[in-house]
């Protein structure tokens, strides 16, 4: 069986959901500490030709707080980030199929960014006609107190996993040998570059999932982008 365990991220890039239609079972992080400066409750869009950051505003907390215990701004307002994205997007090709999709996960009621965000994760996964098998972390009976590769280790093999795939940026995390001598086969996954129209503007690479939406099909997404990475 696959397995890729990742931190949740809002609206990532389509390498994220590449690694889940990968995978057989897809394990997201809830308790790992969450970072300010990452991209857990932020992303970019295209605006005026360029790239410009969304956010999902949070209520401040120690910084020492796994993502399960941080909960969105009390003065979160979801219509306002909407009209970002409408202001965006509203002569995209495809913002008439993607935008209701974009209503649906900001109009999610839970205000834990946890909840939040695999609410999220599942929506897109949904439009993308992603079947993948979805696992909360802390829900899995290992350790909690393990650590970077050897929390990653027992976690495959509390499910039963016979390969891991991680995105590309893990090779100076992770060594094919420490997994295959629990019996795991390593893998990195690379996403592949490509472009599409824009508007008319120069391509900007590497926006949040909901670009690609506005721009392609739902046909071109599962055909075309879904499957442009390569396994290592």
């Amino acid at each position: 069986m696959r397995t890729a365990i990742m931190q949740p991220y809002f609206l990532p890039y389509i390498g994220y959901f590449q690694l889940i239609a990968a995978v057989d079972l897809f394990i997201v992080y809830d308790n790992i500490k969450y970072t300010k400066k990452g991209w857990i409750n932020r992303n970019r869009l295209l605006r005026n030709g360029a790239d410009s950051v969304f956010s999902l505003p949070l209520k401040a907390a120690p910084d020492h707080l796994d993502v399960r215990e941080r909960r969105l701004a009390e003065g979160f307002r979801p219509d306002k980030l909407l009209n970002q994205f409408k202001e965006a997007y509203r002569r995209a090709p495809y913002f008439d199929q993607a935008f209701p999709m974009l209503e649906e996960i900001l109009g999610f009621g839970d205000p834990n960014l946890f909840a939040f965000l695999r609410h999220s994760i599942q929506k897109t996964c949904g439009y993308l006609g992603i079947a993948t098998e979805i696992r909360t972390s802390s829900d899995i009976g290992i350790d909690h107190g393990l650590r970077g590769q050897e929390k990653v280790i027992a976690l495959c093999e509390a499910v039963g996993a016979t390969i891991y795939v991680n995105p590309i940026g893990g090779t100076e995390l992770y060594g094919r040998e420490a997994f295959q001598t629990r019996g795991i086969d390593l893998r990195f996954l690379r996403a592949l570059p490509g472009d599409y129209v824009q508007f008319e503007n120069d391509f900007v690479p590497w926006l949040s999932i909901i670009d690609l939406m506005m721009f392609n099909s739902v046909n071109d997404l599962k055909t075309r982008w879904l499957v442009q990475f390569e396994l290592t």
